[in-house]
């Protein structure tokens, strides 16, 4: 990706996209701007996951368009919600533009894989979560981006936390959650007082089950903010993902079932770089016959990439589903698989 996007290769249009850190755009790999140092980028499967994780579509590349264009009512409605700092158009507000509701919804569904509105509340909610992670207090960046009141923005946390925020963060009992970025999309992570006890990918499609079951779990809400556990796992994720690190030191809080912990807690003794199957997992933990429920125990992980379940292969070496999908697991290995080949390679010469 690395290779593609300073070369400005434009066969990778729409295969991958890349998010500016100093600029908060977002580009399609044969953008023609100067291209951002490599530490000020980032990069995403989808332009969905650029969207979530608060970047706004570059102007020039116009990233949201096959063909890097787009008809004039359309960029007038992308520029009209950049510019709005949260103000929400309705449909009564599109026709009063001029333009059909249902066009609108066609339009934004065909090309962006979303209805308008939906474009809209993926805008709001991706500033507004960077800005609590940054800092901001949760009504203020709620009230910010278009919330219209305290449980506008708690509602939309419901729907990708599956929990409301409660008013726990008053006494200090609660989870505080946040999103982080990574190379291959926006992470949603959580910790509590004592450690990190949630590392899932934003898009996952069992997010919101895997939030009930942990807040029934902890016996506490989840809120949107940062805590030090959350700065640490930034940090060591942001190592690992440059090839620095191969073990994390992040204190967790991982509660299951007995069953579950074992398996967990097995997968954090497999080396770096290396895979096992679920059979060898099974016996490890004295279940040979449980190979099924290992697989269960592991799309229940919660805290992906730390516990590491994506070293868990079939016993022929294939892969075998994954949270976050069969391509980020291919990913993670890759990228331990060819640091330490680079470590061997560096150790010979």
């Amino acid at each position: 990706m690395k290779r593609a996007f300073e070369s400005g290769d434009a066969s990778y249009d729409g295969i991958f996209f890349v998010g500016v850190r100093s600029t908060g755009i977002f580009c399609r790999p044969s953008c023609p701007a100067r291209k951002p140092l490599a530490r000020n980028r980032e990069y995403f499967a989808t332009a969905n996951d650029a969207l979530v994780a608060g970047y706004r579509p570059c102007k020039r590349c116009r990233p949201l368009e096959t063909d890097g264009t787009a008809p004039d009512w359309v960029q007038d409605l992308i520029g009209r919600i950049e510019r709005s700092g949260g103000e929400r158009m309705t449909d009564s507000d599109l026709r009063a533009s001029g333009v059909d509701p249902a066009r609108a919804r066609r339009y934004f569904r065909a090309h962006y894989g979303m209805t308008f509105q939906s474009y809209q509340r993926m805008r709001r909610l991706g500033v507004a979560f960077e800005e609590v992670r940054n800092g901001e207090g949760l009504l203020e960046a709620g009230y910010r981006h278009g919330y219209d009141s305290p449980s506008g923005f708690r509602d939309a946390f419901v729907k990708l936390f599956g929990k409301p925020p409660g008013r726990a963060r008053d006494n200090g009992r609660c989870a505080v959650a946040s999103m982080i970025t990574s190379p291959i999309g926006p992470l949603v992570v959580a910790a509590t007082a004592d450690g990190v006890c949630m590392l899932e990918f934003a898009d996952r499609r069992r997010l919101a089950g895997q939030t009930a079951r942990l807040t029934k779990r902890l016996g506490c809400p989840i809120v949107p903010g940062m805590n030090r556990h959350l700065e640490r796992l930034e940090s060591e994720l942001a190592e690992y993902f440059a090839g620095d690190r191969t073990a994390f030191t992040v204190p967790l809080v991982a509660p299951g079932t007995e069953f579950q912990e074992k398996v967990w807690a097995y997968l954090q003794q497999i080396p770096y770089g290396q895979t096992v199957s679920y059979e060898s997992v099974a016996e490890a933990i004295g279940r040979p016959s449980a190979q099924r429920a290992v697989g269960r125990a592991n799309g229940d992980n919660r805290i992906a990439i730390v516990i590491p379940c994506h070293r868990v292969v079939q016993k022929d070496g294939k892969l075998r589903g994954y949270g976050g999908g069969l391509w980020r697991k291919q990913y993670l290995l890759d990228l331990e698989r060819g640091t330490m080949q680079q470590r061997a390679a560096t150790q010979v010469q």
